[in-house]
């Protein structure tokens, strides 16, 4: 384990706050996935799409060939609410900048294969994320 003081970190608060921070089953995702399972449909949670590629879907619907990724306004770069940060902006600003390359690279290779990759941001109501996630397995699987 990497000490405090040998951390990317710019301090033990910011450290602890990144330690803290989950890559799955967040209150967004819990919501929409709430919502998508109590209208009748069923899904794998935190499963990857294409098995040699290490990037995984919130929630992936394998029959039906969607993957939905509930993206965090500040990690994914959201244009209406990502905030650069103060400190460390470089290390950060790379750090965004990476995350959306690579989410466009996702889409990218899951399109390629014959998936619909749908991404929500955190922000968005999790009944109009539901409605979007429902009306494309709807006309996927009609």
């Amino acid at each position: 384990m990497v000490g405090a003081e040998q951390s990317w970190a710019s301090s033990s608060r910011a450290r602890n706050v990144m330690r803290g921070n989950r890559s799955r089953d967040t209150r967004p995702e819990l919501a929409v996935r709430s919502i998508v399972h109590r209208r009748g449909f069923r899904y794998r949670v935190s499963a990857r799409p294409l098995p040699e590629v290490r990037r995984s879907a919130d929630l992936l619907f394998a029959k039906a060939k969607v993957a939905v990724f509930v993206d965090g306004c500040y990690w994914h770069g959201c244009p209406e609410h990502y905030v650069p940060s103060l400190t460390n902006k470089d290390y950060w600003a790379d750090k965004i900048s990476r995350n959306r390359i690579r989410d466009i690279d996702t889409n990218s290779r899951l399109e390629a294969e014959g998936w619909l990759a749908i991404r929500i941001w955190s922000h968005m109501d999790p009944e109009e994320a539901a409605d979007v996630i429902c009306q494309a397995l709807k006309d996927r699987t009609n």
